[in-house]
């Protein structure tokens, strides 16, 4: 059995998906990211393979690590990819991006494809029938604009999410749900409905750690899998390797 830990860094929390072959069996979150704790997760899970995916300034020791423990591959500019980035300058997309896209075409191949994320920002990620990742766009995440809304006024409170509102807000709380989820889940509806007019058929995934929030209020037709990144890493990481 060959074990996989596929290792993605982002801007809000640290994780790591534990494969055995191609089921995803566990994920877990790091309270840090270090080597020592690398070292004991390695220990214990005991991986053939591993990936790393990161959006921030990580120690690079970690890559060392894991280069010696395992077969291991950095996602970047030179991975090699189940797709093609005919964009003007593919050295700058996120590697959190390259996961998801490589994630839908192995589920969806020769298919149009719009992977939504909702994370600290939103990211939207059209790659078309021919396997071309034509890029798309970003917006302010749910957790940024509670944030913005509380940080650029005098009075506005910072809520915790929840799907306890209605439409039309009660309180100061309620007004804050119902403006960012409500907008947000009208943003992804819109922005659905643009790509409709252009390209008529494709598939909508959604994914992210806050998509448990917009499920209920989005109109489209979505495959919502909140682990869309790590299956497109465990993908990038087998052909990689």
């Amino acid at each position: 059995m060959s074990v996989t830990i596929c290792f993605d860094f982002g801007n809000t929390r640290l994780k790591a998906a534990i494969f055995n072959n191609k089921e995803l069996v566990e994920v877990r979150v790091l309270a840090t990211a270090n080597v020592d704790s690398l070292q004991t997760l390695l220990d214990e899970i005991k991986p053939h393979q591993t990936i790393l995916s990161s959006v921030i300034h990580h120690d690079k020791a970690i890559e060392s690590l894991l280069a010696k423990e395992t077969s291991f591959h950095l996602l970047g500019p030179s991975t090699s990819l189940n797709f093609t980035t005919p964009v003007g300058k593919p050295e700058t997309i996120g590697a959190d991006r390259l996961a998801l896209v490589a994630a839908a075409v192995d589920i969806y191949p020769k298919q149009h494809n719009l992977i939504i994320s909702l994370g600290t920002c939103i990211t939207y990620n059209f790659v078309n029938i021919d396997h071309e990742f034509l890029g798309g766009s970003i917006s302010p995440g749910m957790q940024m604009r509670f944030k913005a809304m509380h940080e650029q006024t005098a009075l506005l409170p910072l809520i915790e999410a929840s799907n306890e509102f209605t439409l039309v807000g009660y309180d100061t709380k309620t007004n804050l749900l119902s403006g960012v989820i409500l907008g947000i889940s009208a943003e992804i509806d819109g922005i659905i409905e643009s790509y409709l007019l252009k390209y008529e058929n494709f598939n909508v995934l959604l994914t992210g750690g806050d998509i448990s929030y917009f499920v209920p209020h989005i109109k489209k037709r979505i495959f919502a899998d909140e682990n869309l990144i790590y299956k497109g890493l465990y993908a990038i990481c087998k052909k990689n390797n």
